[in-house]
């Protein structure tokens, strides 16, 4: 088959979740719908941690990055999916597949180091509460956060840089509602050997680091809680780092999920939807997580609204 350079002259084509003309208006108001709470319940938290200083501590500060960030990731996706569907072109440029594959894989890098972070805070404030205030100073938070924009920023430069080196058939049909790293590798007629071994290499050394930072510090969270001896200094304490380890279970729960259902399914329609469950439905659930289960969060929420009315 005929191949050709992807930055010159290559386009993808993305099937998306359906072809079914009748499902097109119901898939495009359901997206648009989540999209909208997520952006919208993101943005509430973060104008409301801004705005209160009671919640001017690292807890709140990292959630309000994460909130951002979830808004990021959402948008890389949503919006040319929505456009995709309204105008019927399902056509994509290399340039702007490769773009859309930079920023994704930066935000949900991002994404995971923010949530190892958080369980670290979690950890320091039930384990070490007289030490929390002189170990997550307002510098250390800054500085993790940046170590975190540089370490994703790295990582996804690197695979795209890697991406330009292939080329590609002429038919490039991606079975998926957005340019996924993995996809695309696919449809390479280059050896993309050294590609999928860098995919799974940075998998491999940031998911073990991600995971044994967490699981090191719930596990230490729930020694500490059950020496507790009173039930209620025990849900005090659960309370404190309840919604983070909710989100993280919803996390990594959907993300194992799409990775176990592409490996043993050859179905890629339903990768395709086990993908929308982990890149858009759990940044849309994150908002009601943190705010339902949240007394401080639910005050500042209040204290925002009746602001803006006034």
């Amino acid at each position: 088959m005929e191949s050709e350079n992807q930055t010159d002259a290559a386009e993808f084509l993305l099937l998306g979740l359906s072809e079914d003309p009748e499902l097109q208006s119901i898939l495009f108001e359901l997206l648009l719908a989540m999209y909208l709470v997520t952006v919208l319940g993101n943005l509430v938290i973060i104008l409301a941690v801004s705005s209160d200083t009671k919640l001017h501590t690292p807890m709140y500060f990292f959630l309000s990055n994460l909130s951002f960030v979830d808004i990021c990731c959402t948008s890389t996706i949503v919006p040319k999916l929505l456009m995709n569907i309204q105008t019927g072109n399902k056509t994509t440029t290399s340039a702007g597949c490769l773009t859309q594959v930079y920023f994704f894989l930066l935000f949900v890098c991002m994404d995971n180091l923010l949530l190892t972070i958080m369980a670290y805070d979690c950890y320091v404030a039930i384990c070490h509460p007289l030490y929390y205030t002189a170990i997550t100073n307002p510098d250390l938070c800054v500085l993790l956060v940046l170590v975190s924009l540089f370490i994703s920023s790295a990582g996804a430069l690197l695979h795209t840089l890697m991406m330009l080196h292939l080329s590609f058939c002429t038919h490039l049909k991606i079975p998926h509602f957005f340019c996924e790293l993995t996809q695309i590798l696919k449809l390479a007629c280059s050896d993309t050997h050294i590609n999928n071994i860098l995919v799974y290499l940075v998998t491999i050394l940031l998911g073990i680091g991600r995971l044994s930072g967490i699981s090191f510090s719930y596990t230490q969270i729930i020694s500490s809680i059950l020496r507790i001896p009173s039930a209620g200094g025990k849900y005090k304490a659960f309370s404190t780092c309840g919604s983070h380890l909710i989100v993280v279970s919803l996390f990594y729960g959907t993300s194992i999920w799409v990775y176990l259902s592409s490996a043993v399914t050859d179905s890629p329609r339903k990768t395709a939807v086990a993908s929308m469950i982990y890149a858009v439905l759990t940044p849309m659930m994150n908002p009601f997580i943190y705010t339902l289960r949240n007394k401080d969060m639910k005050g500042a929420l209040r204290k925002f609204l009746s602001r803006s009315q006034t």
